[in-house]
């Protein structure tokens, strides 16, 4: 009679044993999920990994994400302060391209993130460098290092001088996978203040005119202007692809009083825009 007892009072033992120890059982979470490492810049006691979703810095808009690692500790460092400047290295020159701040990555411990246009690079990727500055306890640490950027497929940005005799750079960051739909499109806008700084342009539109050049040059419906967004000073607007293949997005950039900075419209005379993005998918 005893051993009837003792049977089930230990398979229940057995259970909530097993049951308890997978509720203890927590797995490491992978921050940097689903991204690529770029590349990794050691400074003494730190190393700063940069990543985003291709592995390589191109030209255009690039999302990047940092992490700053403690090389005695091997742990990543939570409450640092970061900044970057990226400097293209001239002939006779040098200047650096538009940016944005570095933040902590929603919703993660160990990740910062930020983007960097780049509007130009050499033929071999080479004449770039990024700075990085970083504070760790009230101590300020700054590092140095070359990196390559690789010449993207299409034209994804544009650099041009406005009516206005003003500098601008303009960037096509969405959509990044294109489909045969009315897509999304979101576009930065930045002003040259000098070599070294690149306001966000605001208030201004950015008319669009998507057309086929291999197809008859004919353009498709339901596409709206791009305006500017005051939450995350990007331009939106509606970008209606009928097909697949590639499209050449003539622009026009006008100021917020309605005067063209560059750009003309597409006519039966005039073929495409002297301002334009390209996309092919």
């Amino acid at each position: 009679m005893k051993l009837k007892y003792i049977l089930p009072i230990a398979f229940i033992a057995l259970f909530f044993s097993c049951s308890t120890d997978d509720d203890n059982d927590t797995s490491t979470i992978n921050e940097v999920e689903g991204l690529e490492l770029i590349q990794t810049i050691s400074n003494g006691n730190e190393t700063i990994e940069l990543y985003n979703e291709k592995g390589l810095f191109e030209t255009g808009y690039n999302r990047i994400s940092l992490r700053l690692k403690d090389n005695t500790t091997g742990s990543y460092i939570e409450d640092a302060t970061l900044s970057w400047m990226p400097m293209m290295q001239m002939p006779t020159m040098q200047h650096s391209c538009p940016k944005s701040t570095i933040s902590k990555a929603l919703g993660k411990d160990t990740v910062y993130e930020g983007f960097i246009i780049y509007q130009m690079t050499n033929e071999d990727s080479s004449g770039w460098s990024l700075t990085i500055n970083y504070n760790i306890d009230d101590t300020d640490y700054s590092v140095t290092e070359t990196i390559s950027v690789w010449q993207y497929e299409n034209q994804n940005t544009a650099s041009f001088i406005g009516s206005d005799d003003s500098r601008y750079i303009l960037a096509l960051v969405e959509p990044k996978d294109p489909s045969i739909a009315v897509n999304e499109i979101k576009v930065g806008l930045f002003k040259m203040q000098d070599m070294m700084t690149f306001p966000v342009v605001e208030d201004y539109t950015i008319a669009l005119d998507p057309r086929m050049p291999g197809m008859g040059n004919h353009s498709s419906p339901n596409n709206t202007d791009l305006t500017f967004n005051n939450a995350d000073n990007f331009y939106y607007g509606d970008l209606s692809l009928t097909m697949t293949g590639y499209w050449k997005l003539n622009l026009k950039v006008m100021n917020a009083n309605g005067e063209v900075l560059k750009g003309e419209d597409v006519t039966e005379e005039n073929e495409a825009s002297s301002l334009y993005l390209e996309l092919e998918f």
